[in-house]
């Protein structure tokens, strides 16, 4: 018995042009594994150019879940690893690739988000990336595997780095108490709760602090 929402996808697509874009994105969604990249390809040029208004949908999220049963979270993952691959290694998506690769090794679009939060790790260098990338696409390392692999490299490169790695959590927390102090001493100033002196100290100390993660 097939699932309902391939029943759907099926009956939509009777009622389309064969050499439609909507046909050709319905027809991805079928065989979701294998033709993400196509799927996600096409849904990029549907969110650009706001296609999904020509066809009676009021939002791209609106239109994703009800003609291809796709939820938002997914389909902006989708998105987000199509684009990657199209920045990043535009390579992976050329159709002789995609029509050559064993469906098998093809790497699923969590994966590849994997891939791109590493890509904007600044504790991994290229060799890292260049490790992670072989891994999911010449031996097919799923996104869990993907993902704890790469968990496990950034705590050893902070590790290696404990001192820039607490210069990190120092930045951080800082930028965070600044930022509360700010709403603080604008709720003061606005409730006038506090003498002006000092305010002026509070915004003296929020200058001090600034500099110090500057």
């Amino acid at each position: 018995m097939k699932p309902k929402s391939l029943e759907n996808i099926e009956k939509k697509l009777e009622e389309m042009n064969p050499e439609s874009l909507r046909y050709h994105i319905l027809e991805n969604a079928k065989s979701f594994k294998t033709s993400w990249i196509e799927l996600g390809r096409a849904l990029y040029t549907v969110t650009k150019d706001k296609l999904y208004k020509e066809w009676g949908y009021t939002s791209f999220e609106i239109y994703t879940a009800k003609e291809i049963g796709i939820r938002k979270q997914t389909a902006m993952k989708l998105l987000r690893s199509y684009y990657f691959l199209e920045k990043e290694e535009p390579a992976y998506l050329k159709q002789d690739y995609v029509k050559e690769a064993d469906a098998s090794r093809i790497p699923s679009y969590e994966a590849i988000d994997v891939l791109r939060q590493a890509k904007n790790k600044k504790t991994l260098d290229a060799n890292d990336y260049s490790n992670l990338k072989k891994e999911i696409f010449e031996k097919g390392k799923d996104a869990r595997e993907a993902k704890k692999n790469l968990t496990s490299l950034i705590r050893e490169r902070q590790e290696l780095e404990p001192e820039e790695a607490r210069e990190k959590r120092k930045f951080a927390t800082v930028r965070r108490f600044v930022g509360m102090l700010k709403s603080i001493k604008e709720e003061m100033e606005i409730a006038k709760l506090l003498p002006a002196p000092l305010l002026k100290e509070a915004a003296e100390l929020i200058r001090k602090l600034e500099e110090e993660v500057k």
